[in-house]
Parts: C-alpha cells; structure tokens; sequence
C-alpha cells in the first residue's frame, strides 16, 4: 500500500551519503522534530534526475526553507558512494543525499517501481513530500516518464 499524508513515515534503518563515509541513522531519527522536504528519483547520474530534479532543489533550497522547511532530503535506489558522488557533482551542502540501496526505504513507502526491463532493476518512483515530525504532510507523485508535481517549483507553489 502507498503512504498517503496524514500517514508516519515507517521506521527503517537510513544511509547519509556524505563525502567521508556513510552515516548511519534511522528515519525516525531523520525525520523527527523537523520539517522535511523529501524527494527521490529513479537513479543518480540519470538524465531528468540529474538536469531538472536534483538542481531543481538545489536552485530553490533558499526558497523552500525561508517557507518553513529544516532540511531538504533526495532518495534514490543507490548506494551511499554513489549518492555521495553525485551529491559533490550536482548537488550542494543544502542537500542532504540518502542512499536506499537496497530499496528498502522505497518499499516500505509503497513508492517501488520495477525497472528491470530498462536494466535498472527495483527503484523508487519519482515523488516529493513535506514531513513534518515523521507525518506525511504533502505528497506528490509522478505518473511515470513525468516530471512536474515533484520539482520544487511545485512544491514551494503548495507551501
């Protein structure tokens, strides 16, 4: 079943890509006592996640946290080096990247694609959320092969 606002984020063990090492933490923990702006993408290095989602959010971070957000989150099925990779490549230190690599996190959500016939296997589909203290506030789902109602464009227009 897909979490839908008004649901807790389940607890599940989280990976922070950072340029040292991965930290480890839970999403209880991340997500607690803030306001969150979460969003994933199909994989790092991909084309519309890597032209339009991430910068998206890095060109807006200012913006959606002079609306009230503590942290802005980007999730994709990949693990903690390659986040971290791709955080120093295209991201910013306005965003903090979380590696799902094994799907987990996707899973738990309900936000599972299969994407075994493009040769990407299990991945997470594209969405955006507002959590606030853990509770689904806002969520913005794509159809697949769209991208609109996740970018931060879309979400300051919500907040």
């Amino acid at each position: 079943m897909t979490i839908s606002v008004g649901d807790r984020i389940p607890d599940l063990p989280l990976t922070i890509a950072t340029a040292d090492e991965p930290q480890q933490t839970s999403s209880a923990d991340f997500f607690r006592g803030r306001r969150v702006a979460l969003f994933a993408v199909p994989g790092a290095f991909t084309p519309t996640c890597s032209v339009r989602h991430l910068p998206s959010f890095v060109e807006k971070a200012a913006q959606l946290k002079a609306k009230g957000v503590d942290e802005i989150a980007c999730t994709a099925v990949n693990d903690a080096f390659v986040m971290a990779a791709w955080g120093e490549r295209d991201g910013s230190a306005e965003v903090t990247m979380i590696a799902d690599g094994n799907g987990d996190f996707a899973e738990a959500l309900g936000l599972a694609m299969d994407s075994s016939r493009f040769g990407m296997g299990k991945r997470s589909r594209r969405y955006s959320m507002i959590v606030t203290d853990g509770l689904v506030e806002q969520l913005n789902v794509e159809q697949p092969g769209e991208y609109r109602a996740s970018s931060a464009e879309h979400m300051l227009e919500q907040l």
